[in-house]
C-alpha cells in the first residue's frame, strides 16, 4: 500500500509571522494523520525558520528548487548541500512554472534530479503538458519525454526514492481541474512507463496530483487507485484548507 503524500507549495509566499501562524494550525490539525503524510514546500528564506518551526513534528519540509551545480560563481542559485544544511527531506524540481518562466528543459530538470538524489533530497519530479498541447492530443507524448529524460540519466530505479507530481499545467492556478478519470488516465500512463522498466518500482511509485486541488475535490481526486496525493499550490497557504486536504488523502 502506497502511503498518500500532501505536499504544500507556498510558491513565491510567505512572511515570518503569517508562517508561524499557518504552521502552528497545521501541525495541530493534522496530527491524527497516520495513514498519509504531510509537507511543505517553502521559500529559501524561510527555511531555517521552517526547520525550527516544524522539527520533532510529524510535518516534512522541503524547497522548490535546486541548482544542478555543486557549488560556483552561480549567483543567485541554491546547492544541494545549502539545502541539506536545513534538513530538508524533499524538493521541487522540474515544476511547470520552472519550465515555462524560467526556461528550464528536461535535460536541467534530469541534472537537478540526480543533484537532489546525490545528496540524499526526494526530488519531487513534476510533469505534465500544457493545454494547447493537450487539446492536439500531445499528453502523453510530452509527459514520456519528460519522464524518459530522467530515467535516461540516472536509470528507473532512481525513481524508487523520489515521488512523481502529474501537473497539467492548464489547471495550476486557473481555477480549472482535470477530472479524477482525466488524472487517473494519465497517472495510469505514467505507472505503465514506469512498469515497462521495472514493475516494483511502479508499483510502488507514488504519483501526485497537482492541477488546482482542494478541499472540494481532494476526496475525489485521490479516491482514485492511481493518484497517491497532492501537490498543493494556492490551498496549502489556507490553513484549514490544506487541513481538510491532508485529512481527506487519509481517509
Amino acid at each position: 500500500m502506497r502511503l498518500k503524500l500532501v505536499a504544500g507549495n507556498w510558491k513565491m509566499h510567505g512572511g515570518i509571522e503569517r508562517n508561524r501562524d499557518l504552521l502552528s494550525i497545521v501541525v495541530s490539525g493534522t496530527a491524527g494523520l497516520q495513514k498519509a503524510a504531510c509537507a511543505v514546500c517553502v521559500p529559501y528564506p524561510y527555511l531555517s525558520q521552517v526547520q525550527s518551526l516544524l522539527k520533532n513534528t510529524h510535518v516534512s519540509w522541503g524547497a522548490q528548487n535546486i541548482s544542478q551545480h555543486d557549488m560556483g560563481a552561480y549567483t543567485g542559485e541554491v546547492s544541494a548541500d545549502m539545502l541539506t544544511d536545513f534538513c530538508c527531506y524533499y524538493v521541487i524540481v522540474g515544476h511547470s512554472e520552472r519550465r515555462t518562466l524560467y526556461g528550464e528543459n528536461s535535460r536541467t530538470v534530469s541534472l537537478k534530479f540526480k543533484v537532489a538524489q546525490d545528496a540524499g533530497l526526494v526530488p519531487i519530479l513534476c510533469v505534465g503538458e500544457t493545454l494547447e498541447q493537450r487539446e492536439a492530443g500531445f499528453t502523453e507524448q510530452v509527459v514520456r519525454e519528460q519522464l524518459d529524460a530522467v530515467i535516461g540519466l540516472v536509470g528507473v530505479d532512481a525513481l524508487a526514492r523520489s515521488v512523481l507530481a502529474y501537473e497539467p499545467i492548464w489547471a495550476i492556478g486557473t481555477g480549472k481541474t482535470a477530472t479524477p478519470q482525466q488524472a487517473q488516465d494519465v497517472h495510469v500512463f505514467i505507472r505503465n512507463i514506469v512498469a515497462s522498466y521495472n514493475v516494483k518500482v511502479a508499483a510502488e511509485l507514488r504519483i501526485l496530483y497537482g492541477g488546482s486541488v482542494k478541499a472540494s475535490n481532494a476526496a475525489e481526486l485521490f479516491a482514485m487507485l492511481d493518484i497517491d496525493g497532492g501537490l498543493i499550490g494556492g490551498a496549502s497557504l489556507v490553513a484549514e484548507e490544506f487541513i481538510s486536504i491532508c485529512l481527506a488523502a487519509q481517509n
